[in-house]
C-alpha cells in the first residue's frame, strides 16, 4: 500500500506545482464532455416538445396532401427529385365528397401564402397568411383571444375577416386594441376579429408574424401558388381512425380512376408519420452535431495530450531517479 500513497502523494504534488496545465486538461476534457451532454439534452427537450405539441392538437385526425415524404427531400427540379409532379392537386369536388362520409366528422382546408400586411402607415413585408376552414382551431389547438374565430357562415360568404396571431399584433398595433381594426392583406381590407394564442410548447415564442382568413376569401383575394391544399380530416368519435382512413382512401382512388395494384396519387399522413419525419430530420442534425463536438473533442485530447507529452519530458529524469 505504500507505493500506492506515494504514488498518490507524487500526482497530487505534481497538479500542486503545475496549476495551469492541469486546469486546462480539464478544461479540455470538460468542455468536451459538456458539449456533447448539451447537444443530446437540447435534441432530446426538442422531441419531447414537439411529441406533447402533437398530442395537444387533434391526435385521432389525420391529413390528405397531395404528396408526403418523411425525412429531408431534396429537389434539383428535375422530374426524378421531384416526385409530386406525378400527382394531381387536391381539390374542392374532392374534399367535398370526403366530408360526406359516414365516418368523418368534418373536413377542413388549409393553404399558405405570403403578403403584405398594412395598418395605418406600419407595413410589414412576407407574412404568412393561411386560408382555413372554420373548424381549424380544433384541429391547430390553442385558443383566439380576445375576440373570436370566423363562423361557418363566414366561412362560406367569403368574408374579410382575419385571425391574427400576437407576434403580429405586437409589431403591427404596437400595444392598441386590434379588435375591429381594418388592415390590409395584399392591398384587400381585412377586419381583424380575433387574436389567436397556440398551444404551449418550445416553440411558441418563436412563432413568426401570421394571419388567418376563410378558405374562400384566401382563394379570392390572396395571391398565392395553386395546387397545394392540405385536408385535415376528423373522423366521427365512435369510428377508428383506421377505418376513416381506409374510407377516405377508396373515395380517392374512386374518383381520380385508380386500378387495383396501382400506387395512390395522394398522401394519407397521420401524426406519427408527421413525428416519425421529424424524428429523422433531427436525427440528421443530432449527427452532424456529434460530428462537430468530435472534432472539439479531438482537439481538446490533442491539448491534453501535447501538455502530458510536456510534462512528463521535463520529468524524465526524475522518473528515472524515482
Amino acid at each position: 500500500m505504500t507505493p500506492l500513497f506515494e504514488g498518490v502523494g507524487i500526482a497530487l504534488a505534481s497538479l500542486r506545482a503545475n496549476k495551469g496545465r492541469a486546469a486546462l486538461t480539464i478544461l479540455g476534457v470538460a468542455i468536451g464532455v459538456m458539449v456533447v451532454m448539451v447537444i443530446a439534452s437540447m435534441i432530446s427537450g426538442i422531441n419531447r416538445s414537439v411529441s406533447n405539441l402533437f398530442e395537444q392538437i387533434a391526435p385521432r385526425t389525420f391529413l390528405v396532401w397531395r404528396f408526403f415524404q418523411a425525412g429531408v427531400n431534396i429537389s434539383d427540379g428535375s422530374d426524378e427529385s421531384s416526385p409530386w409532379r406525378r400527382n394531381p392537386p387536391i381539390n374542392d369536388t374532392e374534399a367535398d365528397r370526403i366530408a360526406e362520409l359516414p365516418s368523418v366528422r368534418y373536413v377542413t382546408r388549409r393553404e399558405e401564402s405570403s403578403a403584405r400586411v398594412e395598418f395605418g402607415a406600419r407595413t410589414l413585408e412576407s407574412v404568412t397568411i393561411s386560408g382555413l376552414s372554420h373548424q381549424w382551431i380544433e384541429v391547430n389547438g390553442g385558443d383566439v383571444y380576445p375576440g373570436r374565430s370566423f363562423t361557418r357562415m363566414e366561412d362560406i360568404a367569403n368574408n374579410r375577416v382575419v385571425v391574427i396571431n400576437k407576434k403580429l399584433e405586437s409589431q403591427l398595433f404596437q400595444g392598441r386594441d386590434p379588435i375591429g381594426q381594418m388592415v390590409k392583406i395584399a392591398g384587400v381590407p381585412f377586419e381583424v376579429i380575433g387574436v389567436y394564442t397556440p398551444p404551449p410548447s418550445l416553440f411558441s415564442g418563436a412563432s413568426p408574424p401570421f394571419a388567418g382568413v376563410p378558405h374562400g376569401a384566401f382563394v379570392k383575394y390572396v395571391p398565392y401558388w395553386k395546387g397545394w391544399m392540405r385536408l385535415a380530416v376528423a373522423p366521427v368519435t365512435t369510428v377508428p381512425q383506421q377505418q376513416a382512413m381506409d374510407e377516405v382512401s377508396a373515395t380517392l382512388r374512386s374518383m381520380r380512376n385508380l386500378k387495383p395494384g396501382q400506387e395512390n396519387t395522394f398522401s394519407i399522413v397521420t401524426q406519427d408519420k408527421l413525428l416519425d419525419s421529424w424524428n429523422q430530420v433531427t436525427g440528421v442534425f443530432f449527427l452532424v452535431m456529434i460530428a462537430l463536438s468530435s472534432i472539439g473533442l479531438m482537439v481538446g485530447g490533442v491539448g491534453v495530450v501535447a501538455i502530458m507529452m510536456i510534462s512528463v519530458t521535463e520529468r524524465t529524469r526524475e522518473i528515472g531517479v524515482r
